[in-house]
């Protein structure tokens, strides 16, 4: 019977341990939403955002992303985010996705414009430039290399014009 008390008060303890950590962890990741107003963004590549990641102005967090779907006419990817409502946007506020470094995920970034207007809630970012693809782009480079010899036409000086 005393085994049995033990191995419980052990068990509850552990679970007790395991619990706070949960807690700790997720307080100190910041992955909790920003309540707020909301705002629309067509990007026309969202790779990299989902539900929960960042809404960031000067590199500080205001808001997050909410919801992303595809606009079945265009096929741009409609993003919908909270912003803290302490924040107003300008009207002309750009919206960008970029990496968070190498191996990261994405962001959105907010630049904001300077018209006096405000974007209201439900409104929409107009000018938005979407996700880049890093590994592409070193593929690029990397050919390109070849590229440069070959439209020189091999002539000394790599004149473009007959002479």
């Amino acid at each position: 019977m005393r085994r049995n008390a033990i191995e419980t008060i052990m068990g509850a303890a552990v679970l007790l341990v395991a619990a706070v950590f949960v807690v700790f962890a997720f307080s100190m990741t910041g992955v909790a939403t920003v309540s707020g107003y909301r705002v629309h963004a067509r990007f026309d590549n969202a790779a990299g955002l989902s539900p929960g990641t960042d809404v960031r102005m000067s590199g500080v967090k205001i808001g997050s992303v909410v919801e992303q779907k595809l606009d079945s006419k265009t096929y741009f990817a409609d993003v919908t985010m909270t912003i803290d409502d302490q924040i107003k946007l300008p009207q002309d506020t750009s919206a960008r996705i970029v990496p968070e470094g190498l191996l990261g995920g994405n962001y959105v970034m907010l630049e904001p414009g300077g018209m006096e207007e405000m974007i209201e809630s439900g409104g929409t970012i107009q000018y938005t430039q979407g996700a880049i693809n890093i590994v592409d782009m070193v593929g690029r480079l990397i050919f390109s290399g070849d590229q440069g010899a070959a439209d020189s036409g091999g002539q000394a000086g790599g004149g473009a014009f007959p002479q």
